[in-house]
């Protein structure tokens, strides 16, 4: 299947990098995902390490591979990866996004790829990752299909692909939107579209269709009383996870 030629919303684009500015700074617009990144992390390096057979413990477990964070923003998962070791790609629709990552990642004495790309770009290009981290993304593109089979492309075979996004129901609503937009004024408003949000059975069709095999899927949530982000099993009621391969050769 080919990927459709571009997926990428301008909407979407522009509201990101009106806020490319703040990326780095914790109690800014991008404070809910620097409260989340350590639960994103902690899914992620496990998932790597189970799928390639890697001990976390080592001094640089995942180097030899190779790493691609599509919508990478400001960096916040791009540097945690290049400091594992991996050889990092990080790409992004929108330009603004950039310049704060690659000043960042100099100041950190970290050595990562960024670009101004989308997916579909890198795929046609022939680019090839053991490890594609789409996270919160899939929700802000035009098409999902067509995105996911590009990042599906974009996969050697026995790659692994970790996508997270929005449960899609009431409570994602309620929370997301409007309590994270309107009542906490974490987010600008308007930063999510909730008849976008793609449910976790629907992301799995969607997966399969794009040539992936779902083998995992996670909950990120978020605890109001301990104000902290936890894994859970069960709960994929709002933020979630999962992780595909792709069949080997």
């Amino acid at each position: 299947m080919q990927a459709h030629p571009n997926t990428v919303d301008p909407s979407e684009i522009a509201k990101f990098e009106a806020m490319a500015a703040e990326w780095w700074d914790p109690h800014g617009k991008f404070k809910p995902l620097h409260m989340l990144n350590p639960c994103r992390l902690d899914y992620i390096t496990q998932q790597i390490a189970g799928e390639f057979d890697r001990d976390l413990k080592a001094p640089h477990p995942f180097e030899g591979l190779r790493l691609l964070d599509i919508g990478c923003g400001g960096g916040l998962l791009s540097e945690p990866m290049a400091r594992l070791g991996a050889e990092v790609v990080g790409a992004d629709a929108a330009e603004g996004n950039l310049p704060v990552a690659r000043i960042h990642a100099e100041q950190s004495g970290l050595q990562i790829d960024y670009r101004h790309t989308t997916a579909e770009a890198m795929a046609a290009a022939g680019e090839q990752f053991d490890v594609v981290l789409n996270m919160e993304v899939v929700e802000h593109v035009a098409d999902p299909l067509s995105f996911l089979t590009a990042t599906q492309q974009l996969l050697k075979p026995g790659g692994l692909e970790v996508c997270s996004t929005l449960n899609r129901n009431p409570k994602s609503y309620a929370m997301a939107i409007f309590g994270a937009e309107v009542v906490m004024r974490w987010l600008p408003r308007g930063t999510h579209e909730w008849n976008k949000f793609i449910t976790p059975d629907e992301l799995f069709d969607l997966l399969h269709q794009a040539g992936l095999e779902p083998v995992d899927r996670k909950g990120f949530v978020f605890n109001p009383i301990l104000w902290s982000w936890s894994i859970s099993d069960r709960d994929l009621s709002v933020n979630y996870v999962t992780a595909s391969v792709k069949d080997g050769p």
